[in-house]
């Protein structure tokens, strides 16, 4: 049995477009080409790919076997094209990875405005999203590795995590807010107003939940851009949460105002972030994705110095 690559590609883009036409113009091929490339397809592996009866043309139970395989072989593929350019000094080839909103702020903007610096050759696309989407998308094999909250995955075995530097969660208004201008506040009061954040850590909502004497705590406005929320915060009494490396120049520039609670403590590890670099345990990283993940490495130790150098009252870390 002989498959070729573009076929897989094709069934791939089936998969994910569920729709021959969306799929067809996603290849570049005329919807009579790709089906033909899809039927012949499924004539070589004797069995039907998707369930062309059902609406959203969902893969078959062999269908999902393939799809499996199909996408670890484009990935392994891709990493040997990358492997050959580096080999050859080329490095070209393309990289994409994601990461949680919190990371996105500061430390993947810095590690990839170094990395490119490095390999000018190369393109790069980070997807910035919540956890739970972005391991469905490593599991899927459509990214390489993410930059996110590790404590789902520290015990998996499943997953390889690399901790980087924890920093603590801090609260943060405009100048102009009710609260700004008390030395400290009370959880009480800090709750009395709405509350805009991206989606919580699980660490961080046990805080909320906690603290704010309610069975489970939802913020007010919750969106995966850091700032987009820190425009809402600037033009409300809406109060928002972020990482005090974030939220830093911010504050520097008198922009923000970091709250300090009178009765959340500070020891507290929830309210700090364990964030860390996900792979999936015995999958193989090209070439450029063990670059950027060192990138990140040394750029998350560069922001940790400068992090030490702030002012602890100011910035409430």
């Amino acid at each position: 049995m002989h498959i070729d690559l573009r076929q897989l590609r094709h069934f791939v883009a089936l998969a994910e477009h569920r729709s021959f036409v969306a799929a067809a113009q996603a290849v570049c091929l005329s919807q009579s080409a790709f089906s033909r490339s899809i039927q012949a397809l499924e004539h070589q592996t004797g069995f039907t790919l998707v369930d062309r009866g059902a609406r959203d043309l969902a893969p078959t139970k062999q269908g999902l076997v393939l799809l499996e395989h199909a996408r670890r072989l484009i990935r392994q593929a891709s990493e040997l094209s990358d492997e050959i350019e580096r080999l050859n000094g080329q490095e070209l080839g393309q990289l994409i990875f994601g990461c949680g909103p919190a990371p996105a702020g500061q430390l993947i903007p810095r590690a990839v405005a170094a990395f490119i610096a490095a390999h000018p050759r190369a393109r790069v696309q980070f997807q910035v999203d919540h956890w739970e989407a972005l391991d469905r998308r490593l599991r899927a094999e459509e990214i390489e590795f993410f930059v996110a909250d590790t404590r789902r995955f520290e015990a998996d075995p499943d997953y390889q995590v690399r901790r980087l530097q924890p920093q603590r969660w801090s609260f943060y208004c405009r100048p102009g807010h009710p609260l700004a201008g008390r030395e400290q506040v009370s959880c009480a009061e800090l709750f009395s107003f709405p509350l805009a954040t991206t989606s919580r850590p699980p660490n961080l909502r046990k805080v909320m939940t906690d603290y704010s004497g309610r069975r489970d705590f939802l913020p007010s406005v919750e969106c995966e851009h850091s700032y987009a929320l820190l425009e809402v915060v600037l033009h409300s009494d809406a109060i928002g949460i972020g990482s005090a490396l974030n939220l830093a120049a911010y504050a520097q520039g008198g922009q923000l105002h970091t709250l300090q609670l009178s009765d959340l403590p500070a020891h507290l590890d929830e309210r700090h972030t364990r964030y860390g670099i996900v792979t999936r345990l015995g999958r193989g990283l090209s070439a450029l994705a063990r670059a950027m993940i060192a990138q990140v490495e040394r750029s998350d130790a560069e922001l940790a110095d400068s992090l030490a150098g702030l002012s602890t009252s100011r910035f409430g870390v």
